[in-house]
């Protein structure tokens, strides 16, 4: 136990530990989608980080709950990301599958609770149990009420850090988090869907009209062109962004709001308890939304030229991987006292890499081998 502050909530301390660990400035030079060469105005994972925070905190004020824990719960919600955004992920989950895969998700657990070294009295960030179990369970439950793997994590099983940690401290697996962990999921989503379309129209992988073929979209250009029919290309992608942003988040607030009163929860443990989240889209515009998603997935995420990063990025990933393994001194200080067990190195492994920007990656590939894939 550690004494309460003085001068600061404990979600409020949470909050400032979270900004001023290691993981949270290394955010900056990690890709969101763009590698940074790309242009200074697309996102990294800090600037969708403190988008993500702005919306949670937004959404956590018209509801009445705890704006410094959703706002805690966001800041923290990408510290676990690999560099080359979910290309680096799925890559090291695959070089990892033998080993109990890779989740982002574990990976920003055992930051704050075992990697960060900072303080004299202990490892991580001593975060309370709120924020453990939101970074753990903002997506919702990872065990079903009979015991087993929800969908996503039955094939692969539940990562073994969440377990290991969960063993020493439970965190209610087979339950929701908090309303403020459910905020900063959905501050997540709404933040993807804006800041995507605005980077992709920012790097012409499709203009404006394209829009035109999600409903949503189309009825905001409508909107749009009847008010300002000459507004350039620049100030209509903003337009589009920030209307989306409005919309997205009344609509969470309206239909929150109406699932809070229909379950009047006394305590917290009864929002846990629920049968689905409190924190969601409408039925009608989560349907919009799923087709938002559908769009971005196929004109940007899998562009051809959002896929050749994605090839070349999971190329150094692999080559660092193996050559760590083979040669852990390479590491320098992570490598000092690898395990000679194989999957207590490649966690090692796998920690010292996801740990890595992009920036770091890159140098690291070209130290260690005579040719680096492009990444752009």
């Amino acid at each position: 136990m550690e004494a309460a502050s003085p001068t600061r909530t404990d979600f409020q301390r949470d909050r400032d530990r979270i900004i001023h660990s290691n993981a949270f400035r290394r955010l900056k030079h990690k890709t969101q989608v763009f590698v940074e060469h790309e242009g200074d105005h697309y996102r990294t994972r800090l600037t969708h980080t403190i988008e993500v925070s702005q919306i949670a905190r937004a959404l956590a004020r018209i509801l009445g709950l705890d704006e410094d824990l959703a706002e805690a719960l966001a800041l923290a919600h990408d510290l676990g990301h690999t560099p080359f955004g979910h290309a680096g992920e799925d890559a090291l989950d695959a070089l990892m599958v033998a080993h109990g895969g890779f989740d982002h998700n574990a990976q920003t657990l055992r930051i704050v609770t075992r990697l960060e070294r900072r303080y004299a009295a202990y490892d991580g960030l001593n975060l309370t149990w709120e924020m453990l179990e939101g970074l753990v369970k903002h997506n919702g439950p990872l065990l079903e009420a009979g015991g087993g793997p929800v969908e996503r994590y039955r094939k692969h099983g539940i990562p073994t850090a969440i377990l290991e940690y969960n063993a020493a401290q439970q965190l209610d697996l087979a339950s929701f988090a908090s309303a403020e962990a459910q905020v900063a999921a959905i501050a997540d989503d709404i933040a993807y869907d804006a800041h995507d379309i605005d980077d992709a129209l920012r790097a012409g992988l499709f203009g404006s009209k394209d829009l035109r073929e999600v409903p949503f979209l189309a009825a905001l250009l409508f909107e749009i062109e009847r008010q300002w029919p000459e507004l350039d290309e620049s100030r209509k992608a903003h337009e589009i962004m920030r209307r989306v942003i409005t919309r997205l988040i009344e609509d969470v607030a309206v239909e929150s709001e109406r699932r809070i009163i229909a379950l009047n929860p006394r305590s917290v443990e009864e929002i846990r308890a629920a049968e689905g989240p409190v924190i969601g889209f409408s039925p009608a515009m989560s349907r919009e939304e799923q087709a938002l998603k559908g769009f971005l997935f196929l004109r940007m995420y899998r562009h051809e030229r959002v896929m050749k990063f994605r090839r070349a990025a999971a190329e150094i990933i692999e080559n660092l991987f193996l050559r760590y393994m083979a040669e852990p001194a390479e590491m320098g200080e992570a490598g000092t006292n690898a395990p000679r067990d194989e999957a207590r190195l490649a966690r090692r492994v796998a920690d010292y890499i996801a740990g890595m920007t992009d920036r770091f990656a890159a140098q690291e590939h070209e130290r260690l081998f005579d040719a680096t894939p492009p990444l752009r």
